[in-house]
């Protein structure tokens, strides 16, 4: 049999160095979010495959990594389909098992709930840089709370985390759902057109303002539609308020409390930012997802290029789940991204405890061997960590990679 040395595509290996980076962030994560009072949680991998493609995770959906039934439910025999063969899958992101969670267990959560998840997910893509099949994601979402309270919580709480990881004048890009919507139909899009008309001007920042003319052009919609379309995107000036941008062009058909709402939410950010950041409303920020219903954001670094953390308000989704309306916000970190920029910049895990290693020659005498063990179980219970390991014959090169594992100390044991 030939065995195969490197990992499936997309999915990766990681080091004890990556893994010093990566449990850091993460500790941070928890660290940070706790003190905004968000409880940690834990989903399962696997979700019943008729949640997963409920039509709540858009494109997402068409990457399913799907589990074949086991056992006497899987039947071969006959004409079969594929829904006759899966019963489940791999999660591909976080929000739909908080849904299913939620429905679960609301009884025992208080309200409002305000869930932290951090877990792997897995989507069927095309790796790329940046773009893998199984990453790590981090989610924060506040369930239960319909004001903007939650927006502003979850804002202050993602830059409060990227400033103490040293991250500096990224922008936080705002806009709300209701706005996209009032803007294309007062221009004449027919309603049941409009997630395809939010798709073309999600491409803005690729193929520009006259790239989304065009392509709305191809769609076949009317040109006068188009034209008046086009005026809300002529003037790039990035510092103007929503209600700036609005103008009074969108009087009846945008409630007056969706710009309050924002104004108000963008005022208190930046009263209580804990970093250096900009806030700006952005009316070409779309985001993916179908499910979002009205505030959404995003997180950009110039020195990445897009994107590295994003999330909205989703208030119809989790009541599908438990029969009930459920008002809901979150916030999902591009923890894979965040990584790459650190790594990319060189970053040193802060170390905070003494790193000692005991190198012993072999053959050492029992006497000698029960000291060494002693001694390193009183560091330990002093908070000092200890590493107890053979004493290679290049013990020079042994000491250069324990050093980079960030071990300064050494203690040599001999036979004599």
């Amino acid at each position: 049999m030939k065995f195969i040395k490197t990992p499936v595509k997309g999915m990766n290996d990681f080091l004890p160095s990556d893994m010093k980076l990566r449990d850091y962030v993460i500790a941070l994560i928890k660290e940070t979010y706790a003190g905004f009072g968000f409880s940690p949680i834990e989903t399962p991998c696997v979700e019943h495959i008729e949640n997963l493609s409920g039509r709540q995770g858009g494109e997402n959906e068409k990457l399913i990594f799907k589990i074949l039934k086991r056992g006497e439910k899987l039947q071969l025999d006959g004409d079969v389909k594929e829904e006759d063969l899966v019963d489940s899958g791999l999660r591909y992101d976080l929000t739909v098992p908080l849904s299913r969670y939620y429905a679960n267990n609301r009884n025992e959560l208080p309200s409002p709930f305000k869930a932290l998840q951090i877990g792997n997910v897995w989507r069927a893509d095309r790796p790329q840089k940046g773009r893998f099949r199984q990453f790590t994601q981090c989610d924060i979402d506040i369930l239960g709370d319909s004001t903007n309270l939650a927006e502003t919580e979850l804002i202050l709480a993602t830059t409060t985390l990227l400033g103490k990881l040293g991250f500096r004048n990224f922008r936080v890009r705002i806009n709300d759902r209701r706005i996209l919507k009032a803007m294309a139909l007062s221009c004449g899009f027919p309603e049941d057109s409009l997630d395809q008309v939010y798709i073309i001007l999600d491409k803005m920042d690729k193929i520009g303002l006259e790239g989304v003319i065009r392509e709305l052009e191809k769609a076949g919609y009317a040109d006068g539609a188009i034209q008046s379309y086009r005026v809300f995107f002529e003037d790039p000036d990035e510092g103007r308020s929503c209600r700036e941008f609005c103008g009074g062009r969108l009087d009846g058909y945008l409630a007056p409390e969706v710009l309050d709402g924002l104004d108000q939410m963008t005022g208190c950010v930046r009263a209580a930012a804990g970093a250096e950041f900009d806030i700006v409303f952005d009316p070409t920020l779309v985001r993916g997802m179908s499910y979002y219903t009205g505030t959404i954001f995003e997180i950009e670094m110039a020195e990445f290029g897009s994107s590295v953390a994003g999330g909205g308000r989703y208030d119809e989704m989790i009541g599908k789940y438990c029969g009930e309306p459920v008002p809901a916000c979150g916030f999902s970190i591009g923890f894979e991204r965040i990584i790459a920029i650190l790594k990319d910049r060189g970053f040193e895990v802060p170390c905070k405890v003494r790193k000692v290693a005991f190198l012993a020659e072999k053959k050492l005498s029992d006497e000698k061997r029960i000291a060494m063990f002693r001694e390193a179980a009183q560091l330990r219970n002093e908070g000092t960590q200890v590493m107890i390991a053979a004493r290679n014959k290049n013990a020079k090169f042994q000491k250069e990679k324990l050093r980079a594992e960030g071990y300064e100390e050494f203690k040599e044991f001999y036979r004599d």
